[in-house]
Order: structure tokens, then C-alpha cells, then sequence
């Protein structure tokens, strides 16, 4: 029974969609945590960058605990600990108890995510993992795109708590499934790097919470200063560290090809904008054009749904002509429909003016969604895919926590909730950041390689 493809594919997609989905879905919750459990600001980001700082910092190091205790028993544990934190997150009375939750929950899917892939791959032939991988990522999209309108559905049909609910009975149907069908094995890099995990996690926490706490004490508080100087010092040890070490968490010699650095600059500066874009918008068709959680939902499905049209198209054209076309294009047209909402954007605005900016920036989004995961996976041995696409999937989280804080950092400076016309008066400069930063992103992805099919071979000579 554990050679079953089938359920191979159907489980491990499940654990992806479950684990994307839980990205985006609070986010339509936002308004309604604000009012219902007195959320501040600062509560909002962490309730969504709790998650997805746990899953960013311990994403690495849940391959490497597959690696070594079989990749079954920890999907299962994975998916165990995702599902109690469910649950807790449902019964949370108090916001502190809600990201406290959050913070478990990305911890489980931490471990499940990147299983996932593995699973799929060690399941299925060469000749057809292409195909079983492209519908993980299908699944895996869908999830991304329809969180805000299952969130805001839910919401207004039954109560915030179930958007945790849903996954419960999810889960505890998994388990046994998982336990019973699924193949167990072990990988090549059975090691852990618990000196560089703890490293990253304290250094990426210190700077995430500098822009949280700024807006309430001042970006010249001992405080804030004292958490940025501590963030970057725990990350410049751990990148110390990480030279050093003997099984490094991150194999820093990747990062001296330029496929693989290009692609993890690109997704890093767009998934920041992407993220603490999303942030904004849901809030601002509530707060600011006074929708539902559910119209609100459905009306960002033309930017959260773009991805799932062009990526298939994108990543398909660029195994011909290359990633580094898509990846410039993308950035443009993210930030053009980002400016172009920022610019629109007002007292009284109609949906009508908004939808083309937002097709604009998800078709951009799609772009670059098909192609940094191919071209850094692209540049490193086969037998360390898992790693590469780890890594892009971290620095992905990551910018996305970074968005959330420095968006809202900048939000909080010009507006505040106390009306409609205060809010858009911080959600506009906050869209403009947006709008900016995938350019930052431009000097990266101008160093992708220019031709498609361009390997691994130079850092393979390296490491000779």
C-alpha cells in the first residue's frame, strides 16, 4: 500500500494546501480580530508574521529532521503538531494567545511543507515527477488564492475562530492516512544545525520586532536601536557560523552562483511587497471601502488568482528562452500595479478603478512565482534540490515578514483606524513603499543567467 502514488500526491497536496493557506487566510480576519479581540497594530502583524516567521526560520531544519528520522514519521508529527495548533488557535480567548498559537502552528508547517515536495519525489519516477510536482504547485497556488476568500466567507457566515476549526478534522483524517499509505525514508543530509537555527531565528525576530515596536515608542528608542543592532549581529554569526560549520543549515557556497542568488534576491524583495501588500488591501476594501469580509475576498480574487493563469505559461516559456526575462518583468509589472492602486486609491474610490492594478500586479506576481524556484533549484547538484528550493521558500517567508512590519511601520505614521479617510491616509504612502520595493529586486534578477538550461556546472567545479 505505501507504494500508492496516488495517495502520495492527494496527502502531500493536502499538507501544501493546508500550510499555504494558512499564510493568507487571516488575513481577511484582520478588521474583525481588531474589533472582537481589541488587536492592536502590532497584534495584526504578529498574528500574521508569527506563522510565518516560525515557518521561515525552521524551514531548513525541517528536511533535515526527515533526513534523519524518516520522512513519513515526520510529516506525521508535522501534521500532528499543525492540527493541535488549530485547534488552540480557535480556542484562543486573548490576541497573545492567538500568535502564541500562530507561532506553533508555522512551526508544524514548517516541517510538512518542505516533506511535501520530498514525498512527491521520492514517490514518483523521473519521467513523471514533473508532472505530480506541477500539481503540488497547482494545489499549492490554490490555496494562496482562494485563503482570503474562504477567510472572509467563513467570517461572515460562521465566526473568525473556524477558519482554524476547518483544519482540524483535515488533519486528524490525515494522520492515519499518512501513517498507513505513505512511504517512509531517509535522506542524504541526516544533520542538524541547531547552532545556526537558533541564530537566524533570534537575529530574524530582533529585526522583525524593531518596526513593530517603532511606531508605538519611536524609531529612537533603546529599544528599537538595541533590537536592530542585536538582529544584525545574531544574523552576521549565524552567517559566520554557517561558513564554518561542518553541516551548515545553508550551504553559503550556493549563493557564488548567480542563478541561484538572482532567484533568491527576486523572491525575497517580492514576496516583502507581496505580503505587506496584502496586509493593506484587505484591510483597506473593509476599513476604507466599507466590503465585507467575504466581498472583500472575492473582490482581491482578480489579484490573488492572476499567479494560477500566467505561472503555468510563464514557467513554461522560460524553460525555452530562460528565467531572468520573467523574473524583470515580473518585478515591473508588480510595482506598476502597485503604484497604479497607491495612485487611485481614495476617499470614495470604486472598485472599478482598482481591478486593473491589481491584474496588473498579479500577473507580474505570477511571473516571478513560475521561475525562482526552478532557476534556484537549477543551479545546485540534484541530490540538493530539497535544500535550494528550502531556501527559496525561507527568504520567501522572510521578505514577507519584513513587508508586513514595514508596511504597517509606515501605515501607522500617516493614518490610523479612526475613520475611513484616516485609514486610506496611511494605507496610500504604505502602498506606495509596496509598489517600490520589487525594483529593489531588479539588481538581482538582472543576474539570472541569460540562457535557459544554464546548471549547476559551476558550482559543481567548486566543489571538485
Amino acid at each position: 500500500m505505501r507504494d500508492n502514488k496516488g495517495w502520495t500526491l492527494a496527502l502531500a497536496g493536502l499538507g501544501a494546501f493546508l500550510c499555504s493557506l494558512d499564510v493568507v487566510v487571516v488575513a481577511t480576519t484582520l478588521p474583525t480580530l481588531r474589533t472582537e479581540l481589541g488587536a492592536s497594530l502590532a497584534d495584526l502583524e504578529w498574528t500574521i508574521n508569527a506563522y510565518n516567521l516560525a515557518f521561515a526560520c525552521l524551514m531548513l531544519t525541517g528536511s533535515a529532521l526527515g533526513d534523519r528520522f524518516g520522512r513519513r514519521r515526520m510529516y506525521v508529527l508535522g501534521v500532528a503538531v499543525f492540527t493541535l495548533a488549530s485547534a488552540g488557535c480557535a480556542l484562543s480567548s486573548t490576541v497573545d494567545e492567538l500568535i502564541l498559537g500562530r507561532v506553533v502552528q508555522g512551526a508544524g508547517a514548517a516541517v510538512v511543507l518542505p516533506l511535501t515536495l520530498t514525498l512527491i519525489s521520492d514517490a514518483f519516477p523521473a519521467e513523471r515527477r514533473g508532472v505530480a510536482i506541477g500539481m503540488w504547485g497547482g494545489i499549492t497556488g490554490l490555496g494562496v488564492a482562494g485563503g482570503p476568500v474562504l477567510g472572509g466567507a467563513i467570517i461572515e457566515g460562521v465566526s473568525w475562530q473556524w477558519i482554524f476549526w476547518i483544519n482540524v478534522p483535515v488533519g486528524l483524517v490525515m494522520l492515519p492516512l499518512s501513517a498507513l499509505l505513505l512511504r517512509e525514508s531517509r535522506g542524504p543530509r541526516p544533520y542538524l544545525d541547531i547552532p545556526g537555527l537558533l541564530l537566524v531565528a533570534a537575529g530574524m525576530s530582533a529585526l522583525t520586532w524593531a518596526p513593530v515596536r517603532a511606531p508605538s515608542i519611536g524609531w529612537g528608542s533603546a529599544e528599537v536601536i538595541g533590537a536592530l543592532v542585536a538582529g544584525l549581529l545574531l544574523v552576521a554569526g549565524f552567517l559566520v557560523w554557517e561558513r564554518r560549520a561542518a553541516h551548515p543549515m545553508l550551504p553559503l557556497a550556493y549563493f557564488r552562483h548567480r542563478g541561484f542568488s538572482a532567484a533568491n534576491g527576486v523572491i525575497f524583495f517580492q514576496f516583502l511587497s507581496l505580503l505587506g501588500a496584502l496586509f493593506m488591501i484587505t484591510q483597506l476594501f473593509q476599513i476604507g471601502m466599507g466590503d465585507s469580509p467575504l466581498q472583500a475576498g472575492l473582490r482581491i480574487l482578480v489579484w490573488t488568482a492572476m499567479p494560477m493563469l500566467v505561472a503555468p505559461v510563464a514557467g513554461a516559456l522560460s524553460e525555452r528562452i530562460g528565467s531572468r526575462p520573467f523574473m524583470i518583468a515580473g518585478l515591473i509589472l508588480q510595482a506598476t500595479g502597485l503604484g497604479w492602486l497607491a495612485q487611485v486609491v481614495e476617499p470614495g474610490v470604486e472598485y472599478a478603478s482598482v481591478v486593473l492594478p491589481l491584474i496588473v500586479a498579479g500577473a507580474g506576481i505570477g511571473m516571478i512565482f513560475a521561475t525562482t524556484a526552478g532557476a534556484a533549484t537549477a543551479a545546485v547538484p540534484v541530490e540538493d534540490t530539497g535544500v535550494a528550493a528550502g531556501t527559496n521558500t525561507a527568504l520567501r517567508e522572510l521578505g514577507g515578514v519584513f513587508g508586513v512590519a514595514i508596511l504597517a511601520a509606515v501605515f501607522a505614521h500617516y493614518g490610523d483606524y479612526s475613520s475611513p479617510a484616516a485609514f486610506i491616509d496611511g494605507a496610500k504612502p504604505a502602498l506606495w513603499v509596496a509598489a517600490v520595493v520589487p525594483l529593489a529586486g531588479l539588481a538581482a534578477a538582472v543576474c539570472a543567467p541569460a540562457k535557459a538550461g544554464e546548471r549547476h556546472h559551476v558550482l559543481v567545479g567548486e566543489q571538485a
